[in-house]
């Protein structure tokens, strides 16, 4: 018979092989972060407008969070396997469609921001739910794990699509939809392939020897009906819609924000490099946060990121712009907004309880949904208008101006947040 602590180290070795695989496939979906790159060769290639090259971006995210809604609530009752392989399927068929359809601008929104979008969206959550049930003695290191995955992802993407796209405008009209058919392989062999081996626990498992702590755990589960009558679901969603916006403008930005700095400054590497060092802070930030928060509370972490945007967007980005600043005002923005999307899973399942995490999750994700959505198109025409005026620097300028008001705005909100009383 074996020993207890056998049994212990069997349990964690097991719930290990979950946590890596959360992480693989969060990287594989990690392209979404990885747009900006294709945004200039299309621009040239095509004379889109700003507003044009970020659309298609801006509609995946969108439909990445209201798949959520749809896959959460489908997980919490099928479990991971059947949504994560109906990922991989949305994903390799929105990239087929977006290589065909690479000409057009509602051809990419079609299949790029709504096939892939769904996509992305049906894949992210079941990771996410499983590993939260695998982990519940460390909610906030065990997210941060999972999510890092696809906040690292662009550090191989940024560069590899750069790379498969090419820098000559002659071949593009064939290398752009040829990048889309690479990325609709991967996605075909690695999503549905890794949704294969994923499995959630027997209910109300728990880790062998592990006692749940009174101050951690919810006193009750609580449905999403009821989580949208306490006011902690608006403060929660207020602050990921603020925290999220910051984030996801500078990620979108990065490629042509630095391609714009190198015309008048001496740049180190190109904007593909740029996206992929950037991930490296987004993904850090998701495992750092998630540490932060098991060690000093998801309150301490929430201020101290939405902090590092607000410094991020005042301190880095003023005019006239420097390579460097510029650089690491990107990564300290991808930093806090690793963060918050890290923040957020644990902070539902402190709140709202576990069982039905999925379902409350994709509720909550809406908010990063709408973030995406609304704030690159509207800062992308801020941007044409000082195209014809005073120069797309000054454009961005303005932007982190408002980001880092919107980030101040982030920090209020999470000093209101506590626990709510439900019996």
């Amino acid at each position: 018979m074996a020993s207890p602590t056998t049994g212990i180290s069997v349990a964690k070795t097991h719930r290990v092989r979950y946590a890596a695989l959360a992480i693989f496939t969060e990287f594989i979906l990690g392209v979404l972060y990885t747009w900006s790159v294709f945004r200039g060769p299309l621009a040239q290639l095509h004379g889109w407008t700003e507003a044009q090259t970020v659309a298609p971006y801006r509609y995946s995210i969108l439909t990445f969070a209201v798949a959520m809604i749809f896959a959460g609530f489908w997980q919490d009752r099928r479990g991971p396997r059947l949504v994560g392989t109906i990922s991989g399927i949305l994903l390799s068929l929105g990239c087929v469609l977006s290589g065909l359809l690479s000409g057009s601008v509602t051809g990419l929104i079609l299949a790029y921001g709504l096939l892939c979008g769904f996509g992305v969206g049906f894949g992210y959550v079941p990771p996410i739910a499983m590993c939260l049930k695998w982990f519940p003695d460390r909610r906030g290191m065990i997210v941060g794990i999972s999510v890092m995955g696809a906040g690292f992802g662009p550090l191989l993407y940024g560069p590899a699509i750069e790379w498969l796209i090419g820098k000559d405008p002659a071949a593009w009209q064939t290398s752009i939809p040829r990048t889309f058919y690479i990325l609709a392989a991967l996605f075909a062999v690695c999503v549905i392939g890794a949704a294969q081996f994923m499995k959630l626990p027997p209910p109300d498992w728990k880790p062998p020897g592990w006692t749940p702590p009174a101050t951690t755990v919810s006193a009750v589960e609580i449905a999403p009906l009821r989580m949208v009558r306490t006011w902690q679901f608006y403060a929660l969603w207020g602050f990921d819609f603020l925290g999220s916006s910051v984030g996801l403008v500078a990620i979108g930005a990065a490629a042509p924000l630095i391609q714009e700095v190198s015309r008048v400054s001496v740049a180190a590497f190109s904007g593909g490099v740029a996206v992929g060092v950037m991930s490296v802070f987004n993904g850090s930030g998701r495992l750092f946060w998630g540490l932060v928060s098991d060690r000093f509370g998801r309150k301490a972490a929430a201020l101290a990121m939405s902090s590092l945007a607000a410094i991020a967007c005042f301190a880095f980005f003023r005019a006239p712009f420097g390579f460097w600043p510029v650089v690491i005002g990107l990564c300290l923005a991808a930093a806090g907004y690793g963060g918050v999307v890290a923040l957020m899973p644990a902070l539902l399942a402190d709140y709202y309880g576990v069982r039905n995490l999925g379902a409350n999750y994709g509720i909550l994700y809406l908010a990063w949904g709408l973030a995406g959505f609304l704030m690159p198109g509207y800062f992308a025409g801020i941007l044409d208008r000082y195209r014809a005026s005073e120069g797309l620097l000054a454009g961005y300028h303005q932007i982190y101006l408002g980001l880092g008001a919107m980030a101040c705005a982030a920090f209020v909100l999470a000093a209101l947040l506590r626990k709510p009383k439900l019996a």
